[in-house]
């Protein structure tokens, strides 16, 4: 396959917010994708863009006769890609880049995206759920400390899981309404419940729906000064205070998924979290932030034994992949995720199972995230 141009533009996710659509022209048609863009991002991330979005886009435009030459073929190709950009745009322009080339290979080796990564897999990844949401994904000045609230059924069928999550987020929506006088169901940057409750009164409503149940705490963005700066209700917690607070909820509350625990430097705290509660998914993704170097280091402490993957936080599905497999060869579990800020593009189903993702992170309701669990569910159908 032969690129002959290459443009890029402005669209809106799903928070209204600009992030950039990339379109390729090639010799058997033309091809774009979008790129995701987080609210809640951590520290370690690679930048979106190399200066700004409309930077990336004229970088873009006097980059693109420099593609014509070059011949992609397979998934190991993007590196001719990354050679010709380097360090000239930003990790969401270059996902987005990327993602349109593997959509132009499988269609001319006619296949899906996922079959270019392996057209081996078999196993498909089991839904995460945001119910209900807080943090910095809420508007609301009265909300949860944590930002997300997750639901995870058991069911390997997407459809089914799907169903399931939708029934239980309606079943937490109407415990909501009768309990909390503010709440008329509001919605928060992913589609979630935006709700004024604690953490704690929020998993109590949850337990209700018979879920296995995770929170992702982004402990990050309420870390200041050594302290855990906890606003509802009003609270200090040292890491050794947040340690305990954490392992008593997670024996309250049977949760089986826990992210973001601790600020993004703290991977010693990860490292007894996990000690405690081998049998916890422990998870990673501001302190690892889909990078192989910060996952090396979260592996030589024993800090964790799942990572995010979010494809943007790194920008190059090569590094992606790196991250990966490293990640396979040391037993760590793969949760591919969305973002806060959505576009309907779907690529992130194909690599969650074409990685063999064990999880597949991605809301419950949306269009934008429905998109991709549609997706996931159409490759299920296929391999019938």
């Amino acid at each position: 396959m032969k690129i002959r141009g290459v443009s890029a533009k402005a669209v809106l996710d799903s928070r209204k917010e600009k992030t950039i659509l990339i379109s390729i022209e090639t010799d058997i048609g033309n091809f774009s994708a979008s790129s995701p863009s987080g609210k809640s991002t951590g520290k370690y991330e690679a930048k979106p863009y190399h200066t700004s979005l409309e930077g990336d886009i004229k970088a873009i435009k006097q980059l693109s006769d420099y593609f014509s030459e070059e011949v992609i073929e397979k998934f190991e190709d993007l590196r001719r890609i990354e050679d010709i950009v380097d360090r000239q745009i930003g990790a969401n322009t270059l996902f987005a880049l990327e993602s349109a080339v593997l959509k132009a290979v499988a269609r001319e080796k006619k296949k899906e995206v996922w079959q270019l990564i392996n057209p081996n897999a078999k196993k498909t990844p089991r839904l995460v759920g945001n119910c209900v949401g807080g943090g910095k994904h809420s508007n609301l000045n009265k909300k949860p400390d944590f930002q997300e609230f997750l639901l995870i059924p058991e069911s390997k069928k997407v459809e089914e899981a799907l169903k399931i999550n939708k029934s239980a987020k309606e079943y937490a929506k109407e415990i909501l309404l009768d309990g909390d006088s503010k709440f008329h169901g509001e919605r928060n940057d992913e589609d979630a419940w935006a709700v004024s409750f604690s953490e704690k009164e929020v998993l109590d409503i949850l337990k209700g729906t018979k879920l296995p149940l995770g929170v992702d705490i982004a402990s990050s963005s309420f870390y200041k000064r050594k302290k855990y700066n906890y606003k509802n209700p009003l609270f200090k917690r040292s890491s050794e205070e947040q340690l305990e607070y954490i392992s008593n909820l997670i024996k309250n509350f049977n949760l089986f998924y826990v992210e973001d625990a601790f600020d993004e430097n703290d991977f010693e705290s990860f490292a007894q979290l996990l000690k405690r509660f081998p049998y916890v998914f422990i998870v990673g993704d501001d302190l690892t932030t889909t990078n192989p170097e910060r996952l090396k280091k979260a592996i030589k402490m024993k800090s964790i034994n799942a990572i995010i993957i979010k494809p943007n936080q790194i920008g190059s599905l090569i590094k992606m992949k790196e991250t990966i497999d490293i990640a396979k060869k040391h037993d760590i579990k793969l949760i591919f995720s969305h973002r806060s800020g959505e576009t309907e593009e779907t690529i992130l189903a194909d690599l969650a199972f074409g990685f063999q993702g064990d999880f597949f992170k991605c809301g419950i309701t949306g269009k934008e995230r429905e998109a991709k669990m549609r997706r996931l569910i159409e490759i299920e159908k296929s391999l019938k």
